[in-house]
């Protein structure tokens, strides 16, 4: 198993952020077969994937968690919003965001892919730090269901013990 990183995010008044849930970073958990990345999710039912990029202004989903595995390419990501945390992202790393984690992309190589999921398949909606969104969104991240398998590790994974 990569070495695995916790980190947590307050509110920052526009980014809601989950203070009850870490941010859950696998360096490296694909590393040596990126395209897998896919499947795997999918096969622990972190379902209605895509591939892609990441926005470049910050946003979260408060009715779902997110999981996002680097395809190719690098990326610095801003994380927690305006004042939170740049992480740089690899081919084969993987970040798993619970609801209302603020995320952007700063910069990204040429070859940039990212495959993003949601457990149970669920259509994330796409919030933007508003404040009318507020108080909605505070209690819709409360009310999202922990998934029932870890997108990386299934039934064993780390999100399963860090999270409750």
């Amino acid at each position: 198993m990569a070495e695995t990183k916790f980190i947590h995010f307050e509110d920052d008044g526009m980014i809601p952020n989950n203070e009850s849930l870490a941010v859950v970073l696998y360096p490296g958990a694909f590393k040596d077969n990126p395209e897998k990345i896919d499947e795997t999710f999918n096969n622990n039912d972190w379902t209605n994937s895509w591939t892609n990029g990441v926005f470049d202004y910050h946003h979260y989903h408060s009715n779902t968690h997110e999981v996002l595995g680097v395809r190719s390419g690098s990326a610095v990501l801003l994380i927690g919003g305006e004042q939170g945390q740049k992480l740089e992202v690899n081919t084969g790393d993987v970040a798993v965001l619970p609801a209302g984690t603020g995320h952007k992309k700063i910069s990204a190589s040429d070859d940039f892919q990212i495959v993003g999921a949601y457990p149970g398949g669920v259509s994330p909606n796409k919030k933007i730090g508003d404040l009318d969104e507020r108080p909605y969104v505070l209690e819709d991240i409360q009310n999202t269901p922990l998934p029932q398998k870890d997108p990386v590790y299934g039934k064993n994974g780390p999100i399963l013990d860090n999270w409750k």
